[in-house]
């Protein structure tokens, strides 16, 4: 995959116009069109249903727990914002300047966490307004999707110089050093894996691949001895020998996995699982409610979950085979490592093979910000859906030299 796109990019005239596309994507300069219908309603109703699964959960436990009215709330906001936005010509995200400005507005909100931020358990990653929490990191990695969709669509030619790294990375740098300073270590490896995920679909070569890892491996030895709080330090230890302190560092990871193994292949059935009935599981309406589920439902429950997220992934793949140009295709996958992040860390957490970070899980996880964000992503791409595979004859030379003025 790491050379992938750049390998398959046919030139049409021999001009500077290259069309950033895998082997599997068609793609043909017909004229736009609009259709009748850009709403891609089976990843509308697969993430609709994981919704409903992680209502279901939250049901299960006390009724004096307001979990379940507010996420009822919350999803009805998502979808409304969904509809919107799958109404949305999102060509204007082509131009550079609105492209920046996006970037820079939804930073100015993690600025403002530093000063104004409320500390949750230790880390400062909520706004408060009016008796609401807004999360800005879930904005910010948008925001960051649609910079470097931008940033590599006009570069796609010349991809392979490394300086293009170098400044794809300032840009989740100043992301990633914000929110890991809350400190939101879960925040800012989703963060990371999102811009790695994007230079790999863009064209890197293996020689600047293993550079990249091994800047990876000193950040992270820079952040072991600087950065990390004590208690980072330990989840990752306790992520090592997840029993050596069971009472301590290591309770939320084991009990966790206690949770998922005793759901077994049935489950204990909906409102029957005790470890987390019985609060031995924390957080079990967003950090590691993907144990709570799979305790009531066990192994099959799991296979739902799993397929229902298959299909998301799916079907963002196909928008971005069906992308009208090097920016759609891009800003797709950006969404699907953004989804994909969020999905393998919550999992493996909750599975006891990653160290406990405190990570939702797309759509299920209690919360208003990220599933905003979530359903506002897929509400993008079914925009984008209008006018895809269909291209002017001068796109890719406006896409090139970034006006798209008019559009």
């Amino acid at each position: 995959m790491a050379a992938g796109y750049a390998r398959y990019c046919p030139r049409r005239n021999h001009s500077t116009s290259i069309l950033l596309t895998p082997a599997f994507v068609l793609m043909s300069p017909i004229s736009l069109t609009k259709k009748k219908s850009s709403i891609d309603w089976i990843a509308f109703f697969a993430a609709l249903g994981l919704c409903g699964l992680g209502l279901l959960t939250m049901n299960s436990f006390n009724g004096t727990d307001p979990f379940f009215v507010r996420q009822l709330i919350w999803i009805a906001a998502g979808v409304t914002v969904f509809f919107i936005a799958s109404k949305v010509d999102w060509r204007f995200l082509r131009n550079s300047g609105v492209a920046a400005g996006i970037y820079g507005v939804l930073i100015v909100p993690l600025i403002g966490l530093l000063v104004l931020g409320t500390a949750v358990k230790g880390a400062k990653s909520w706004l408060e307004f009016g008796g609401l929490g807004i999360e800005p990191v879930e904005f910010a990695a948008l925001a960051l999707i649609i910079a470097l969709s931008k940033y590599f669509s006009r570069r796609h030619i010349e991809i392979r110089n490394f300086q293009h790294i170098l400044v794809s990375g300032m840009y989740a740098g100043l992301v990633f050093v914000m929110v890991a300073v809350q400190p939101d270590l879960g925040g800012a490896i989703i963060i990371f894996l999102i811009w790695l995920g994007m230079v790999l679909v863009s064209g890197i070569s293996w020689k600047h691949l293993l550079t990249v890892v091994g800047v990876v491996a000193v950040s992270f030895s820079l952040l072991w001895f600087v950065g990390f709080h004590t208690y980072q330090k330990q989840r990752i230890l306790t992520f090592l020998n997840p029993t050596a302190n069971i009472q301590g560092a290591g309770y939320n990871a084991y009990q966790s996995t206690v949770a998922v193994g005793s759901g077994q292949l049935l489950g204990k059935g909906i409102g029957y699982g005790t470890q987390s009935k019985l609060r031995f599981l924390p957080e079990y309406q967003t950090d590691f409610i993907f144990a709570a589920f799979s305790e009531e439902w066990g192994f099959f429950g799991i296979l739902i979950v799993f397929v229902l997220f298959g299909i998301i992934f799916w079907r963002i793949i196909v928008a971005a085979s069906r992308g009208a140009s090097n920016f759609e295709t891009l800003f797709a996958f950006g969404v699907l490592f953004y989804f994909f992040a969020h999905f393998l860390l919550h999992v493996g957490i909750n599975m006891g093979v990653l160290p406990v970070t405190g990570t939702t899980i797309p759509f299920m996880s209690y919360g208003g910000s990220h599933i905003i964000a979530e359903f506002l992503s897929l509400g993008m791409l079914s925009g984008m859906n209008a006018y895809s595979r269909a291209t002017h004859p001068d796109a890719m030379n406006r896409e090139f030299e970034g006006g798209y003025s008019s559009i």
